[in-house]
């Protein structure tokens, strides 16, 4: 990053902004691993900041997105664990309608999704036992873009 302009885009990132490109190249990518959904108390949220993948302060408190083992060693209810899958398109922070097409997708099969849009990349939190379906909707919804 360029500390003094703040840009964190290089050349070899390339953002899509236009609906139609961005799920073309949305390249749905299963990520490893079980993830939980926390809450954690406003003086509390330091400690685990290092071990979470992401983390958004609200009214209630922290939520925390942990890995399942970071989530179960700290007593977090883990019950309704979560598997992320990543679309690979570098989407623009202005773009419209991945995230529709996405969340609309996967609601008209019966999958819930938590969506974490990043810098870079849109992150699909989907309950771990539907993962292979939820991928293999996401594989069509880009091959039909």
């Amino acid at each position: 990053m360029d500390a003094g302009t703040g840009n964190c885009q290089t050349a070899a990132m390339r953002t899509v902004s236009d609906p139609a490109a961005m799920i073309a190249g949305m390249t749905p990518l299963p990520e490893g691993g079980d993830y939980v959904f926390c809450t954690v108390a406003e003086g509390d949220w330091p400690a685990l900041a290092p071990l979470a993948t992401g983390m958004f302060r609200e009214a209630e408190g922290v939520s925390a997105i942990l890995p399942l083992d970071v989530a179960q060693a700290r007593g977090f209810d883990c019950t309704q664990p979560m598997r992320r899958i990543t679309l690979g398109v570098y989407s623009a922070l202005e773009g419209v309608g991945l995230t529709a097409a996405v969340a609309g997708a996967l609601a008209r099969a019966g999958i819930p999704c938590n969506v974490v849009a990043a810098f870079h990349h849109d992150h699909i939190f989907v309950p771990a036992g539907m993962a292979d379906r939820a991928l293999a909707v996401l594989r069509a919804v880009q091959a039909g873009g």
